[in-house]
């Protein structure tokens, strides 16, 4: 079985597939960010500070508007692993959740240092940029996960009680792999979410993330692309959880006008990754734009950043960088950093070939993403 579907990269596919993978990045980061000013309010007490209607602008959230979870801080990593994967492949050595767990260490290590480690020569440019070490409510199975450097398997995942939604909220960026077979992008997200969470609700909803992104990024609807991720979960032994809480979703939406109560129902009340992928789900479906969306993504009792951050990607993968309310991405934090990072994932995807190869490579585009 090949890693890759052909793909023919013209210039109008290329532009479509950059504004995607910014729309998804950019767009996860402000549903996170919108969600984290209420993230530790039921809904009264959000319908109290800010009306009827709940929270419906960005409010301040760790000293600032705009300011993004570890949710955005792990994706940011994701998606430097995926492009050291691609880069590794000139050696031989082809080993993708081996490099994207060795991004989520570098992660961890932004978790307890002060600052970039000049003496590791293995960082890259997204390990010493100096905002992304600060500590913004990680999982904490995220940091247990990640406190040594073995790495799990299915068999023996880490963490196997961990139900949270810690790698859910990362793995949207598995599904911007167009060029994969969906099969090959839900089992990538899969093996490397069991290296934080060993449920298998967990890791499943990780993949399922993986495979509606990539069906949107391809392209397709919200509803086809949920139908896809469904078929690949099913023959998964403990899937049940995750396909029910979808099937949930879909049915849902034909049960009214979208609100809280079935935001509520469907999971989003409580950190379990299914009911905050479920939820999301939902608010992709019925969301009129991506402000109308993350709006009823984050209004409820639960993790408000979580399911902000998951809708934010589906729309945004669905829609576009340009779809994102403008007001909202001018104040978000990091937001050179995730324009760069998502542009450089493009390049790669798309013209990777040009910047490295086995014979000879481009030294700047190695010394932001070392092979080591």
């Amino acid at each position: 079985m090949t890693t890759t579907a052909a793909a023919v990269w013209g210039r109008a596919e290329q532009q479509d597939f950059r504004a995607r993978v910014r729309g998804c990045l950019l767009g996860g980061a402000v549903g996170d960010a919108f969600g984290a000013g209420i993230a530790t309010l039921p809904l009264d007490a959000i319908r109290a500070a800010h009306g009827q209607e709940g929270l419906t602008e960005p409010v301040p959230a760790h000293g600032r508007r705009g300011a993004v979870t570890a949710a955005t801080q792990m994706t940011l990593f994701t998606v430097d692993g995926l492009i050291r994967a691609q880069v590794r492949r000139d050696t031989g050595a082809w080993h993708p959740p081996t490099d994207v767990h060795r991004a989520h260490l570098r992660w961890a290590a932004t978790q307890r240092d002060w600052g970039p480690d000049e003496r590791r020569k293995d960082n890259g440019w997204l390990a010493r940029e100096e905002w992304l070490y600060v500590r913004r409510d990680p999982a904490r199975a995220c940091l247990t996960g990640l406190g040594d450097e073995h790495l799990g398997t299915l068999d023996k995942p880490k963490n196997p009680d961990a139900t949270d939604s810690g790698a859910l909220v990362r793995s949207a960026p598995f599904g911007l792999l167009v060029g994969w077979e969906p099969q090959l992008v839900c089992q990538l997200a899969v093996e490397c979410a069991a290296q934080t969470h060993g449920d298998p609700a967990a890791y499943l909803a990780a993949g399922a993330l993986a495979v509606v992104v990539h069906g949107l990024a391809r392209g397709e609807s919200v509803d086809g692309s949920v139908q896809r991720a469904l078929a690949q979960l099913t023959p998964r032994p403990g899937h049940e959880p995750v396909t029910d809480a979808l099937q949930r979703a879909l049915g849902a939406v034909r049960q009214g006008m979208p609100n809280a109560v079935r935001v509520t129902d469907l999971g989003a009340d409580e950190d379990r990754a299914e009911g905050q992928l479920a939820a999301a789900v939902y608010c992709a479906l019925v969301g009129e734009d991506i402000r109308h969306g993350l709006r009823l993504a984050v209004n409820h009792d639960g993790p408000s950043a979580a399911t902000g951050a998951v809708t934010g990607a589906l729309l945004g993968a669905l829609h576009g960088e340009t779809a994102l309310p403008p007001a909202w991405l001018a104040e978000l934090e990091g937001r050179s950093t995730i324009l760069e990072l998502a542009d450089d994932f493009a390049m790669e995807m798309t013209q990777g070939a040009a910047l490295h190869s086995p014979a000879d490579s481009h030294p700047g585009w190695l010394a932001r993403y070392p092979r080591g």
